[in-house]
């Protein structure tokens, strides 16, 4: 039999119980205050929210204020207007505009990507990969270009960005490049001839930077799109607001998205000039009679 139970008894125990569970929930209120305090950054936000903020050496590499000198170079546009006529019945230059950019993102895909990816995953390689690259490159106007790119990004790594970067082969990869890069100190120091091409010079530093090597390749793409299209307003091609929506195009994406896969799985001894008329316009642009970009 259950034993008998008086009513007072048990309100006392009921009272007891509630207070128990009071006290327990004012600690766990307590306790989930404390864990997410440890979780929180100066700014209040939290590591997770932190985890999707965008990356910020990636926006700092994508913004057109990033003093390298692709604005100065039409990558051939220029000479492709020249070549082209736009008498009636011919497609005008804004019409022909997206064909160029497709043609531009490819051979630059062709010719450098597998740099790119090489220099990234083996930034050891660092010499050998722009001995290659400066070997293969036949049209001197695309040097160049590229040449001063890659050494305006190698100033602009020693000067405002390695500090932050940390210790990675990568990092040091790009130390051992400038090094040899600077003349040498005395008659016994061995001369060593780098050019400094843009490509593997930014693969090692957005991999130093801890950019995800898609990100890498995709931005490098991106970026040339850019330039294009800017010396295209700047030709009077298109308008600014025009401009804007060729980056933000579908179309773009799609271009530069087809460029990487075509090219993705290509080792450095297949890169190659993927549109031979491209290496044309740009050599032929030191040639014209007048001329807003540099050759």
């Amino acid at each position: 039999m259950i034993p008998s139970i008086d009513e007072q008894t048990l309100k006392d125990e009921i009272a007891r119980l509630e207070t128990q569970l009071s006290a327990a929930r004012a600690q766990l209120v307590t306790t989930s205050k404390a864990n997410v305090s440890d979780h929180l950054t100066p700014n209040g936000l939290s590591a997770s929210s932190n985890a999707h903020l965008p990356n910020h050496p990636l926006l700092l590499l994508s913004d057109s204020a990033l003093p390298l000198g692709s604005f100065a170079f039409s990558s051939g546009l220029e000479s492709y207007l020249a070549h082209h006529s736009t008498t009636k019945g011919n497609p005008s230059a804004s019409e022909n505009f997206p064909q160029f950019l497709a043609l531009a993102l490819t051979s630059l895909a062709t010719t450098t990507l597998p740099y790119l990816i090489v220099a990234y995953k083996s930034p050891e390689k660092l010499r050998d990969l722009d001995a290659e690259l400066d070997a293969c490159t036949l049209c001197p106007v695309a040097r160049r270009a590229s040449v001063a790119q890659g050494r305006a990004l190698l100033t602009l790594w020693e000067r405002a960005l390695k500090d932050d970067a940390g210790e990675s082969p990568a990092a040091k990869a790009l130390e051992q490049f400038s090094k040899a890069m600077k003349p040498p100190q005395s008659q016994d120091d061995e001369e060593i001839e780098l050019s400094g091409h843009f490509a593997p010079i930014w693969a090692a530093a957005t991999s130093a930077m801890g950019i995800g090597l898609h990100e890498s390749a995709y931005t490098f793409l991106f970026n040339h799109a850019k330039a294009v299209v800017s010396a295209a307003v700047r030709a009077s091609v298109m308008g600014p607001y025009k401009a804007q929506g060729v980056l933000a195009s579908g179309l773009l994406r799609g271009e530069i998205q087809s460029a990487m896969e075509a090219n993705w799985e290509k080792v450095v001894e297949e890169a190659g000039q993927g549109v031979m008329m491209l290496d044309l316009w740009v050599g032929r642009h030191e040639l014209l009679y007048s001329r807003i970009f540099n050759s």
